[in-house]
């Protein structure tokens, strides 16, 4: 889950295929290093650009204005003609609103290519370095060597952790204990 209580695809056909075809352009034109760190970038620049949600999000901006709109904030930002080509198609393409998932497919994909596991860890605040290196060594302990801890906050979740790895998910969320406890509580009654 995204901040606001968004969800977030953590898997999926469509996001899947546009990571993978980011990934082997990349790696045909020797610029899979640097196509990597610009999409990580890419990310973070979403995550805290309220007027580039908007440009994504809005179904009422014209595909070529918003088209424009990304080219420029990538270009200014400094971003490689790779990434610049690959956003462009995306809103090209009309799945602009699946960019974010996008980039988060892309990083699953390279992690993958790369052995390393990745965790996505949705939590009711955002985690600290202390409660990071925790989490991390926890994951350790269960078997899980080598892992990318990606973080994600929604308020909804109340407390606790809810962690993705792979197929399997554990949820210890204040949220899923309430809502366990409710149906316990009914199948007393």
């Amino acid at each position: 889950m995204a901040s606001g209580g968004s969800t977030v695809s953590l898997g999926g056909g469509l996001t899947d295929r546009y990571a993978a075809a980011l990934y082997a352009h990349a790696e045909d034109q020797h610029a899979l290093d640097a196509v990597v760190e610009q999409i990580q970038a890419l990310g973070r620049l979403i995550d805290g650009s309220a007027d580039l949600q908007r440009v994504l999000e809005s179904p009422l901006i014209d595909v070529h204005q918003a088209q424009r709109a990304v080219r420029a904030v990538l270009a200014a930002e400094g971003f490689g003609k790779i990434v610049q080509d690959f956003a462009s198609v995306v809103v090209t393409n009309r799945r602009q609103r699946q960019l974010r998932n996008i980039v988060r497919a892309f990083a699953t994909l390279v992690a993958e290519k790369r052995g390393i596991q990745v965790a996505h860890v949705i939590s009711a605040h955002p985690l600290t370095d202390v409660q990071e290196q925790q989490l991390r060594a926890r994951l350790i302990e269960a078997g899980y060597g080598n892992v990318d801890i990606h973080r994600h906050v929604d308020p909804d979740l109340l407390g606790g952790l809810v962690v993705r790895i792979g197929a399997r998910l554990y949820d210890s969320s204040l949220k899923s204990r309430l809502q366990r406890l409710q149906y316990a509580l009914k199948g007393a009654a």
